[in-house]
């Protein structure tokens, strides 16, 4: 009897080691995927590592100062298309809401659709660079050779030249990167395949 009572005290014993353990790797696996939005929600309020921000509105303060804003392009591997500014760089004034334009190309047969990611250096200066309008908040599909221009609107906060990181920087660098992307289904289609399976 007092065997069986070890046994079964091992088993129970055993089976909450297994349990806790499964629970860690599940909890594991949820936070590694819950990392990557959270960390991007974190760069985008606070500007770390360059991240731009979004805003509703026009900077309703200009500024004499001016800063030089130079454009970069980039296409990840497995995505093809010629992609890059119109211009490479323009004066603007601290709080002047500006647009300029990227152009990109589908060199490919089929259609392809990309997604851009976007920083501003120096990093320090990420908070500061605000996008109102910017084709980088959405995918973009292109069909075969098809060429399409994608205009960016933004604003230099007056705010950078009051902290003593930003106040001397005279040249900031807006830089994206096209990665090919699965097109999202639109609601309605994802909604009637639902639908039908039921």
């Amino acid at each position: 009897m007092a065997d069986t009572g070890q046994s079964d005290r091992k088993e129970r014993s055993n089976g909450v080691i297994v349990g806790t353990c499964l629970a860690f790797v599940v909890g594991m696996v949820g936070m590694a995927y819950a990392a990557v939005p959270l960390y991007d929600m974190f760069c985008r309020v606070t500007g770390y590592n360059g991240t731009t921000q979004r805003v509703e509105q026009e900077s309703d303060l200009i500024l004499d100062e001016k800063v030089k804003v130079t454009f970069d392009a980039n296409v990840a591997a497995g995505l093809p298309w010629e992609f890059a500014p119109v211009q490479r760089d323009i004066d603007v004034r601290i709080g002047e809401t500006v647009q300029i334009t990227y152009r990109a190309r589908n060199l490919a047969s089929t259609p392809t659709t990309g997604q851009a990611t976007f920083n501003v250096t120096p990093m320090a200066a990420g908070a500061y660079f605000n996008k109102v309008q910017c084709f980088c908040f959405t995918e973009t599909t292109l069909q075969p050779g098809e060429e399409m221009e994608m205009p960016v609107v933004f604003f230099v906060d007056p705010e950078i030249v009051k902290t003593v990181e930003t106040k001397g920087i005279k040249t900031l660098t807006l830089s994206y990167t096209f990665y090919p992307r699965e097109p999202s289904k639109p609601v309605a289609q994802v909604k009637s395949r639902t639908e039908n399976k039921l």
